[in-house]
C-alpha cells in the first residue's frame, strides 16, 4: 500500500472503522427487514406492524439533525460516539425485547444512533482525508451497503430459522464495538475542533425535524384507531405538524411538483415510497400468505439488491451515451418497478401462482429502482448550485426516509385492519401493493419534470 491510499497506515484504522460502521447498520436494517414478521407474530405485534420500520425511520429524522448540529458545534467525535453508543443500546433493546412496545422502543433508539452516525461518517470524510482521497472513501462508504445487501437478508434469515431472531440483533453490539475502536481513536486532532459554531445558532432546522416527527408519528398512530371521530382528530393534527414542518426543511417547489429540485426532491420521495415500501412487506407476503422461510424471504430482498446495482450500472452506461436522457430513464425505471410490483402482487393473490414469482419480481423491481436512482439523483444534484448542495443532498435523503417510514404506516395500518388470518393479511398486502403501484405509475408522468426548462 502507498500513503495515497485510503488503506495506508495514517488512514487504515479510520478506514476500516467508518466502513464497518456503516456495513453493520445496512446489515441490521436489510437483517431487521426479513425476520420482521417472525418478530412481530413471537411479540404480537402484527397489529401495528408497520411500526417495527416507522420508528426507526422516524428517528433516523431526528437523529441526523441532532447529529449533524453536534458536528458543526464541537467535531464529530462526540457525535460519532454517542451515535455507535445508541446504536449499540438500540440493538440490545430490541433484541431482548419481552413484548412489542418494548420491541418498538429499541427500533426508535436504534433509529436515533443510525441516523447519527449516517451523518456523521460523510463528515467525517471531508474532515479527516485529504481531497485526492475522499472521492474513494465515499465510494467504498457506497459499497459498504453492498455486501450486507446481498448477504444480510440470507444470512438474517438463516440466523432465524436455526436459531432465533434475537440474534440478528444481539450480533450487532460487538461490531458497534470493534468500529468504535477502530474510529474514534483515528480521528484527527482537526476533526475534533473544527466547525465550532454558536451555541445560539438558528434552530429553525432543529425544530421543524422535530415537529416534522412528531406529526408524522400522530398520523400513523391515527390510522390504528377503531374510533373514527378520534382517528380524524389526530390524522389531522399530526398533519397540521407536519405538512408546514416538511415545507420548511425541503427546498421550495418540493411540495407543488416544481420543474427541476422541487419535483427532483419529490421523485426520490416517490421511488423510495415504491421500493422501500414494498420491500418492507415483501417478507410478511412470502412468510404470512405464502408460508415461505425467512431464508427464502431474505432471498427475496437479497435479488433486488443485486439487480438494483445492475440497474445503477445499466443507466450510468446509458447516460454517457445518451446525455440529457435522465427523464426517460428515471421514467423508464418507475415503469420496471412497477411492473416487478405487479409481479409480487400476483403471486401473493393466487396460491396456484408459483411463489417464487414474488421474488422474480422484486429481483425486476431492483433493477428499475436502480435505473431510476441512479438518473433521478444524478439529475437533480447536476441543477444544484454548489452552495446548496448540502441542502439538496439533505432533503433527499430526508424525502427517502420519510416516504419509507409513511408507507410502511399505511401498510402496516391496513394489515392491523384486516385482522387475523391468511385472507386478511392477503387483502392488506394487495391493497399496499396497489397503492405503491399506483405511486409507481404517477412517477413515470412525474419523471418528466426532473429537468427546469430553459
Amino acid at each position: 500500500m502507498t500513503r495515497q491510499s485510503v488503506f495506508a497506515p495514517p488512514h487504515r484504522a479510520l478506514t476500516l472503522g467508518v466502513i464497518l460502521s456503516v456495513s453493520t447498520v445496512a446489515f441490521e436494517s436489510l437483517g431487521v427487514a426479513t425476520v420482521l414478521p417472525d418478530v412481530a407474530r413471537q411479540l404480537d405485534g402484527l397489529g401495528s406492524y408497520g411500526w417495527g420500520l416507522s420508528a426507526l425511520m422516524l428517528a433516523n429524522i431526528v437523529g441526523t439533525v441532532l447529529a449533524g448540529r453536534a458536528a458543526d458545534r464541537s467535531g464529530v467525535r462526540r457525535p460519532l460516539a454517542t451515535g455507535l453508543l445508541v446504536f449499540a443500546a438500540g440493538c440490545v433493546l430490541a433484541g431482548t425485547a419481552g413484548g412489542w412496545p418494548v420491541f418498538l422502543l429499541g427500533r426508535f433508539v436504534q433509529g436515533l444512533g443510525v441516523g447519527a452516525i449516517m451523518a456523521v461518517a460523510y463528515t467525517v470524510i471531508s474532515l479527516a482525508y485529504p481531497e485526492h482521497l475522499r472521492a474513494r472513501m465515499f465510494a467504498l462508504l457506497s459499497s459498504a451497503w453492498t455486501v450486507p445487501s446481498l448477504i444480510g437478508p440470507v444470512l438474517a434469515g438463516t440466523l432465524t430459522e436455526h436459531t432465533t431472531w434475537r440474534a440478528v440483533f444481539l450480533l450487532v453490539p460487538p461490531l458497534v464495538a470493534i468500529a468504535a475502536r477502530l474510529t474514534l481513536p483515528a480521528l484527527p486532532a482537526p476533526a475534533t475542533a473544527a466547525g465550532q459554531g454558536p451555541a445560539g445558532r438558528d434552530r429553525g432546522p432543529l425544530l421543524a425535524a422535530g415537529a416534522l416527527t412528531l406529526g408524522t408519528a400522530l398520523f400513523l398512530q391515527a390510522l390504528l384507531l377503531r374510533n373514527v371521530p378520534a382517528l380524524v382528530l389526530l390524522a389531522l393534527a399530526g398533519l397540521a405538524l407536519a405538512v408546514p414542518a416538511l415545507r420548511r426543511v425541503t427546498p421550495e417547489g418540493t411540495l407543488t411538483l416544481r420543474r427541476g429540485i422541487g419535483a427532483g426532491v419529490a421523485v426520490r420521495g416517490l421511488l423510495c415510497a415504491v421500493y422501500f415500501g414494498s420491500e418492507a412487506f415483501l417478507p410478511l407476503g412470502l412468510q404470512e400468505v405464502r408460508g415461505l422461510g425467512a431464508t427464502l424471504a431474505g432471498l427475496g430482498l437479497a435479488a433486488g439488491a443485486v439487480t438494483w446495482v445492475a440497474g445503477s450500472a445499466l443507466q450510468a452506461r446509458r447516460d454517457s451515451a445518451v446525455p440529457g436522457a435522465r427523464g426517460r430513464g428515471t421514467a423508464l425505471g418507475f415503469a420496471v418497478l412497477l411492473a416487478g410490483v405487479a409481479l409480487i402482487a400476483l403471486a401473493l393473490a393466487s396460491d396456484a401462482v408459483p411463489a417464487q414469482l414474488a421474488i422474480a419480481g422484486w429481483a425486476i423491481g431492483g433493477l428499475g429502482m436502480g435505473m431510476a436512482f441512479n438518473a433521478s439523483t444524478t439529475d437533480t444534484l447536476e441543477q444544484t448550485p454548489a452552495a446548496r448542495q448540502g441542502e439538496v443532498s439533505s432533503a433527499l435523503q430526508l424525502a427517502q426516509t420519510l416516504a419509507t417510514a409513511v408507507v410502511a404506516g399505511l401498510g402496516g395500518a391496513a394489515v392491523a385492519a384486516a385482522g387475523d388470518g391468511v385472507d386478511g393479511t392477503r387483502a392488506a398486502l394487495l391493497a399496499t401493493f396497489a397503492f405503491t403501484g399506483l405511486l409507481a405509475a404517477l412517477g413515470v408522468l412525474l419523471a418528466g419534470r426532473l429537468r427546469a426548462r430553459g
